[in-house]
């Protein structure tokens, strides 16, 4: 398939810029069926009705740091070096992307704080630097690191979006961009889908005997690094790491022996559950792992019924896995009905649920 075969133009008042009231976003329900998909216009909040006793909810409780940091600008520049830190390479090392990449050499030392520096180890020609941090005030490396991830924390940026276009960064968005549940700190941007959840939604969903699994995908840049080559089979994902407890793979495999309904929130979640249970050869297998997976369409599904997801990034590697899970035709229909109907698209935009896959049931 062609990478052109995902395009769409999306009008750019639809981009959503500041988030939404969380629970009250518009959300379409789209049933996949021969011809025409059946589509209904409903708000988040009714997003339990969708769900029944003994379905499996499963949300990815990454947590965003912020990974955005600026350090002092060299002799002649007048902006900071802006670094995004995409990989964490081992103890006090990352790989990063920097801006402006041109005016940074292997060598350079980069001042972030009165107490945290990072020497350019190397540098490649797509503008990722390798740095080595340093904290003042510390020989012990088990120490330094601590507190390497706490200066970190104390003077990084959300790191949001490009598409997101405010000249200063919002303080607001460090809670904005953050789900309700996340607890294990690694992602560089939030899964999206998880957003729209609040404390009450999660309550009623669980009232309505639907039991909720947490696992973790640490989203980096493989989620969102751009489709270059016209022949999407060139592409290569990134590696993400991902976790599934032992507690999380026993409750996912007793649904899949019982035959409940799985529903993700979000691609990173079907990215994940579709790579463990690959894994483990048709079960759930847990522990920490990594997962390159490309879905495009013509994918067999293995692990995911129903699928909660924001409009996606025109020929986006999430456009393409939305379009593998219901049909490149649904979704195409329901992007057209979206943009018409004046729906809000990305990150802090509306959402989309995707009520059946085409799962192997086997």
């Amino acid at each position: 398939m062609k990478r052109s075969d995902f395009h769409y133009d999306l009008p750019s008042d639809l981009i959503a810029q500041t988030p939404r009231e969380r629970g009250r976003s518009r959300m379409m329900v789209v049933t996949p069926r021969d011809g025409e998909p059946a589509i209904e216009h409903r708000s988040f909040s009714s997003f339990p009705d969708l769900l029944g006793a003994g379905d499996v909810l499963v949300l990815n409780d990454t947590r965003v740091f912020p990974a955005r940091l600026f350090a002092e600008p060299k002799p002649g520049m007048q902006r900071p070096i802006e670094i995004l830190l995409v990989h964490d390479a081992g103890p006090m090392s990352w790989e990063a992307w920097c801006r402006p990449a041109k005016r940074v050499r292997r060598g350079d030392v980069l001042r972030f704080s009165e107490t945290l520096s990072a020497e350019v180890m190397g540098k490649s020609d797509e503008g990722v630097v390798a740095l080595r941090f340093a904290i003042a005030g510390t020989s012990d490396a088990m120490e330094a690191e601590r507190r390497m991830r706490e200066e970190v924390d104390r003077i990084g940026v959300t790191p949001l979006p490009p598409y997101i276009a405010r000249q200063t960064p919002d303080p607001t968005d460090r809670d904005a961009y953050q789900t309700v549940y996340a607890a294990e700190r690694g992602a560089i941007a939030a899964p999206t889908a998880g957003l729209h959840f609040t404390t009450a939604v999660l309550d009623e969903i669980a009232a309505r005997g639907v039991e909720i699994v947490r696992i973790t995908l640490h989203v980096g840049i493989g989620t969102f690094k751009p489709v270059k080559v016209d022949d999407i089979r060139e592409h290569r994902m990134d590696a993400e790491r991902y976790d599934i407890s032992d507690a999380a793979a026993e409750r996912l495999n007793l649904a899949l022996t019982e035959r409940r309904r799985i529903v993700a929130a979000g691609t990173t979640t079907v990215r994940t559950l579709e790579s463990a249970i690959r894994a483990g050869d048709g079960r759930f297998s847990s522990g920490h792992n990594e997962t390159s997976i490309f879905i495009t369409p013509g994918f067999e599904f293995r692990a995911v019924d129903a699928l909660l997801t924001n409009f996606h990034l025109p020929e986006s590697t999430l456009l393409m896995l939305v379009s593998a899970f219901a049909g490149i035709e649904t979704i195409r229909q329901a992007y057209r009905v979206a943009i018409r109907e004046r729906y809000l698209f990305y990150s802090y935009g509306d959402c989309m649920f995707l009520r059946s896959s085409v799962r192997n049931p086997s």
